[in-house]
């Protein structure tokens, strides 16, 4: 039986796994973004607005990004089409994103790779792992949020 890992390893350890795991996942989100004319980053920005129009640092907040990051790639959506900003009734300054119907469109086309990579990796992993696996990083982040 081997021995528990000490705490500063097990930090090393998961911040190494994650960037590892980020990088994949940008590099395949890229893949799938590419052919609907989107980037992963503004696929990820897009995502974040298609429940309700958010104010930039809100989207910041849900996405793990910078307000500043986030303002750049809104304000090139919006130049591209793909999102319009409102008026935000909560706060003059700050107003809401929101997908445009072709934003909507390029969103969905990534919908049916997207669902396929989605089988492969549960396929992969079996359904039970892949749960787990969420639940660990959902678990992991709220940790962090409480500690921090």
């Amino acid at each position: 039986m081997s021995e528990p890992m000490a705490s500063g390893d097990l930090l090393s350890g998961t911040a190494l796994a994650v960037f590892r795991l980020n990088g994949r996942l940008l590099e395949v989100s890229e893949r799938l973004a590419r052919p609907a004319g989107l980037t992963a980053a503004w696929w990820q920005v897009l995502g974040a607005v298609l429940r309700e129009p958010l104010p930039v640092a809100g989207i910041a907040r849900a996405m793990g990004m910078t307000r500043q990051g986030v303002q750049r790639i809104a304000d090139l959506l919006v130049e591209k089409e793909l999102a319009e900003y409102l008026p935000n009734p909560a706060h003059r300054r700050a107003k809401l994103l929101r997908p445009t119907p072709e934003g909507r469109a390029a969103i969905s086309e990534i919908g049916p790779a997207h669902q396929e990579l989605a089988d492969r990796l549960a396929a992969e992993l079996g359904l039970p792992a892949f749960q787990e696996s969420l639940a660990a990083l959902h678990r992991l982040s709220a940790a962090l949020d409480r500690i921090d």
